[in-house]
């Protein structure tokens, strides 16, 4: 298959968390058109077994072939957990997680080698991000802790204040004496949080956001392609597709993607 640059960047989440992916690409490359699909209609994908999870994402890769996309970034930590593999088999375009570029990230950075990873109870469980840090320094030491509650908070709006500070403090206050100096924040939903993470975990704890590593990923890959999109003088097209009713994709996603989102078109991908 011959891949042109003009083609859009494919994006798929298994629903809004991954705009804050979508948010750190148009930044990092506001010159390319992206596709957006949110599985809305089967989230979350953190409670299903990884086998269902690669069938859902080769559906939605699948779905975003069908719109000319030259890259298809997998905005899904579970679904960059335990499809990638199988997407990367299949596809005749490149394909990346959002796992690997936050574990570089989190290497570079740390100081002293120890790294915290915080995500949802099936990021964590899975291990993907202990494995790809491991496999890059074996001197690193990495803690890992589930933070379900900061899901809904993200999607609820509520970022700031004695509640999500109170639950951060839960969670994280032991990361303070653990010997951690860089954590990575390893669900698309936890950037909306990054305020009360950081108070808690204090400024010797560097925070790494996978999303903009993942963001600088693929402007590296793209480049390194000649698949860099030439800069217009009209702004680039940005689509939406959800596979549920989209208005709550649309009032809620504005909040992760910190602009509007004009509109957003509900697809079935039943098989």
């Amino acid at each position: 298959m011959r891949q042109d640059s003009h083609g859009p960047i494919g994006v798929f989440d298994s629903g809004i968390g991954g705009l804050t992916v979508l948010k750190a690409l148009m930044a990092r490359l506001p010159h390319e058109r992206t596709v957006y699909l949110g599985d809305t209609a089967r989230v979350p994908y953190g409670t299903k077994s990884g086998e269902v999870v690669t069938r859902y994402s080769l559906k939605n890769a699948e779905f975003l072939m069908e719109r000319g996309i030259k890259l298809l970034v997998v905005a899904c930590n579970t679904a960059s957990a335990a499809a990638l593999p199988a997407l990367s088999a299949t596809l005749p375009v490149p394909v990346l997680g959002v796992i690997e570029p936050g574990a570089r990230a989190a290497l570079r950075q740390t100081r002293g080698g120890g790294v915290g990873v915080i995500g949802t109870p099936g990021t964590i469980r899975s291990g993907a991000y202990q494995r790809a840090l491991e496999a890059g320094s074996p001197q690193v030491t990495v803690k890992a802790k589930a933070c379900p509650l900061f899901v809904p908070l993200a999607e609820e709006g509520w970022t700031t204040g004695d509640v999500p500070l109170l639950v951060a403090k839960e969670y994280l206050a032991g990361f303070a004496h653990d010997g951690v100096d860089t954590l990575v924040l390893g669900c698309t939903h936890y950037p909306l949080l990054k305020g009360v993470i950081a108070e808690v975990v204090g400024p010797h704890v560097s925070l790494v956001d996978s999303a903009e590593a993942t963001a600088e990923a693929v402007a590296e890959l793209l480049g390194a392609r000649g698949l860099l999109a030439p800069e217009a003088s009209t702004a680039p097209e940005h689509a939406y597709f959800v596979t549920d009713v989209p208005e709550r994709f649309v009032e809620v996603g504005a909040r992760f993607l910190g602009r509007p989102i004009p509109s957003a078109e509900q697809v079935d991908l039943r098989f």
